[in-house]
């Protein structure tokens, strides 16, 4: 079996921390709780008929990135950038975090989750930002921690592009 470590970077209450519980135990909570340090969960799935050990690192929010959670970064095979889509503000996070996380790991597979697609009509991140990323090359993704939509999608993406890595 192969090991994969996938770290769940951005803003704080994003979403991070809900999007790894979707998919690790299908279960979402609208409690929220905020992560200290880092908590690691595992699920195992199978791309292409290779199983994969999935480590998700879920990391505090980003918002105060100090240099002990930098070395949370190292050893990962692919990042999972979180942005929320009803504060603006997270999105313009996402780019300090992108260059914390090349200058860390150089280049490595990553998708940008723009989360609460439950809420899309609320969301203060625009169409425009979304096809923004998609012409910088990103892979970007609208997800619902709430709903489950695209969370699957993204983890096994993201798993599929670390393992050719």
């Amino acid at each position: 079996m192969v090991q994969k470590k996938i770290c769940m970077v951005g803003a704080f209450a994003t979403g991070k921390t809900s999007l790894v519980q979707q998919f690790v135990y299908s279960k979402f909570s609208e409690k929220y709780h905020s992560t200290v340090g880092v908590k690691i969960d595992r699920k195992e799935v199978d791309v292409a008929g290779t199983q994969v050990n999935l480590l998700l690192w879920d990391l505090a929010g980003q918002d105060k990135f100090q240099g002990v959670q930098n070395s949370y970064l190292r050893g990962s095979s692919a990042i999972f950038f979180v942005v929320d889509g009803l504060r603006r503000g997270t999105l313009a996070e996402l780019a300090n975090l992108r260059t914390l996380v090349k200058e860390t790991l150089g280049p490595v597979p990553s998708l940008i989750a723009i989360n609460k697609a439950d809420l899309e009509p609320q969301w203060e991140v625009t169409q425009d930002d979304f096809y923004g990323l998609l012409g910088e090359g990103c892979h970007v993704l609208k997800t619902s921690a709430k709903t489950g939509m695209g969370v699957n999608q993204g983890f096994l993406w993201l798993a599929s592009q670390a393992l050719k890595g």
